[in-house]
């Protein structure tokens, strides 16, 4: 716990120095945030287990704030979940989200933003999972930390290996189309961990509400990387 406290201040201390994420400007006019918890009245009246009728859904609510790109879900408590079986837990539901979702094109360009090397990777493709999936391992004054970059294209795993060096500014996927992506509306879940705790390719993006304490600790605010205003 120690430290991912240190990680979360030393990612202040570098949030100037990051690059982007994504190939498009997230503090413009055209970017809103976009709510995905049980207030959402679009939602509920939407059939999420239809793909289809949910990437309408997040195409309407842009439009009704004339925006082409949405933000949010950091520690959201999201009912939309309930979709997959994947989150299923029949003690209590996997409603926490502990990544930031950015809902935009599918092909749009995914970019380290600082140096490191591959982690792991895996195409996680149960329905509503992650589909292709890239962790990258970073390192800041001594510290070791990861980045998750989630519902990428398929084509994306192709060409990785383990340990591959990656620098700033590299280009390392594009967001992916559905269902490859998962079966999502196209966005990039991204995801700061602490530790990966011996995992590969994988790593909670959602847990119990009842674990909120634990995962904040594990899991620092992604936007200390991404710098988008509309999240501040």
């Amino acid at each position: 716990m120690e430290q991912n406290k240190n990680l979360g201040d030393i990612l202040r201390r570098h949030t100037a120095t990051f690059g982007p994420v994504l190939d498009t400007d997230l503090n413009g006019a055209h970017v809103c945030r976009l709510d995905f918890t049980a207030a959402n009245a679009l939602l509920q009246q939407t059939d999420l287990r239809n793909t289809e009728a949910f990437n309408e859904a997040v195409n309407q609510m842009l439009q009704e704030q004339s925006a082409t790109i949405g933000v949010g879900g950091y520690l959201e408590n999201r009912f939309i979940y309930r979709r997959s079986q994947h989150f299923d837990v029949a003690a209590e539901s996997r409603d926490l989200h502990l990544g930031i979702d950015v809902w935009l094109p599918a092909g749009t360009a995914v970019f380290a933003p600082l140096d490191g090397k591959v982690h792991s990777f895996a195409d996680n493709a149960n329905f509503g999972d992650y589909g292709p999936t890239i962790i990258l391992e970073h390192e800041l004054e001594g510290v070791t930390f990861y980045t998750l970059y989630g519902h990428l294209n398929t084509a994306c795993l192709s060409d990785l290996s383990v340990g591959k060096p990656v620098r700033k500014g590299d280009k390392i996927a594009e967001v992916g189309p559905h269902p490859e992506n998962g079966d999502w509306p196209p966005h990039l879940h991204f995801q700061v961990i602490c530790s990966m705790d011996g995992k590969q390719g994988d790593y909670p993006g959602v847990a119990r509400l009842s674990e909120r304490t634990v995962y904040e600790h594990l899991c620092p605010n992604p936007n200390l990387i991404l710098n988008c205003r509309h999240l501040v």
